[in-house]
């Protein structure tokens, strides 16, 4: 089975989940055709990284040239195919997110996907995202490409749906994953009940490498480390408002922020205003190898986030037997119980934050890692990247 992936940018550092998942398919005898429109360019740190960027088709590489030349080729070759994949393009023009010349450029890049797509015999054609990335193997399938489907993680999905046209691209698609049942009940919601049984639960899985580390005991130093982009979503500043109040109140604490972002400034003039600079540190982006080692050095992960799908790095904390404080969100509540492997509270919730972070802090280190293997336990179950694949597998197989 010949199946190609099509994403955004790839690799990426913060969408290791994806490349998890092609190596998987691949580990099952499928055969796997990267191609992205972006990320030849990018600076990466992970090695598995860098082996799939010399594995991937970049779209946009060649830039005006590059789309313009397949275009004409397809509308001399296939008039009919091309005229009816400009109308839906004008379709999805209107009340969109982005402007009719973006749609318009979809319609190029889809001109050339679908060459690569014919010219690697591809059986079916997979896309991460419901933006634009899914919208281009929409267009390829009318242009004559094979069957599509895409995966659909939030929460830019649920934020706009009806700007996104998800309802057609839905009933389009061969069929479509949800990373988690709150994600395909938001599904349900822009489609008719005809198109349910297409929607189907596929998790982000993690490999076994994960799994199969020793298990290292909870630190006695009262550290906590927040793992994600520094943008607003993940509710750092949030974060830095009850590390304020634990401050207040004497407790002793570290709080590492593993990552980088759009709001890094702010994120360190809150740091400075409130006086912070001996308890929290920032690490800019790190490779998995020290995310992972952040994540170990922490008695837990705290993850405030206020929008989410389900973040993969909480699976990663419980694979690596810590417990997780994080909100009452999309998918989240599914794969963390409060008081058995975590803590949860309300999104936005300062004071409750605040007395989570406290309780985590105040727990000895044995009941800490009571929790951690209940975490293991639980993301084991539900969470690994082979019986995943295997799932995408079996309906990749079906549209073939």
């Amino acid at each position: 089975m010949r199946i190609a992936y099509f994403i955004n940018q790839y690799p990426k550092v913060s969408h290791s989940f994806i490349r998890r998942e092609i190596l998987a398919l691949e580990r099952q005898g499928v055969q796997v055709q990267r191609i992205a429109l972006r990320g030849w360019d990018g600076e990466l740190q992970d090695s598995e990284d860098i082996a799939e960027r010399d594995k991937t088709r970049y779209v946009l590489q060649d830039g005006v040239k590059g789309l313009l030349v397949p275009m004409l080729q397809v509308l001399r070759a296939q008039p009919r195919r091309f005229f009816s994949a400009l109308w839906l393009t004008l379709r999805m023009g209107l009340r969109a997110d982005r402007t009719l010349p973006y749609h318009l450029v979809y319609l190029a890049e889809a001109c050339r996907v679908v060459q690569w797509l014919q010219a690697f015999a591809a059986d079916h054609v997979h896309a991460h995202f419901g933006t634009n990335s899914t919208e281009v193997v929409m267009l390829a399938n009318v242009l004559g490409g094979p069957s599509f489907s895409f995966t659909v993680h939030g929460p830019e999905e649920f934020d706009k749906p009806q700007f996104l046209h998800m309802g057609e691209k839905v009933r389009r698609a061969a069929f479509v994953a949800a990373v988690s049942s709150y994600g395909r009940s938001q599904l349900y919601r822009w489609v008719a009940h005809a198109h349910w049984a297409k929607v189907k639960v596929v998790h982000c899985g993690l490999e076994r490498s994960f799994h199969d580390v020793a298990a290292v005991a909870p630190p006695a130093a009262p550290r906590l480390v927040c793992v994600g982009r520094l943008c607003e979503q993940k509710g750092q500043l949030l974060l830095l408002e009850a590390a304020r109040k634990l401050a207040a109140q004497s407790v002793a604490f570290e709080l590492v922020l593993a990552g980088d972002g759009e709001m890094r400034g702010q994120i360190e003039a809150l740091i400075a205003e409130y006086g912070l600079q001996a308890q929290v540190r920032i690490t800019g982006w790190i490779s998995s190898a020290q995310v992972r080692e952040e994540i170990l050095a922490a008695r837990a992960l705290v993850l405030p986030s206020f929008a989410e799908g389900l973040p993969v790095v909480i699976m990663e904390a419980m694979a690596l037997r810590r417990p997780v404080l994080t909100t009452y969100v999309a998918g989240i509540p599914e794969l963390v119980r409060p008081g058995e492997n975590g803590w949860l509270f309300p999104a936005g919730a300062v004071d409750e934050l605040a007395v989570a972070m406290a309780d985590c802090l105040a727990q000895p280190v044995e009941v800490l890692q009571q929790m951690g293997d209940a975490a293991y336990q639980r993301v084991l179950e539900r969470h690994d990247i082979d019986t995943e694949a295997a799932k995408l597998a079996a309906y990749f197989e079906a549209c073939a």
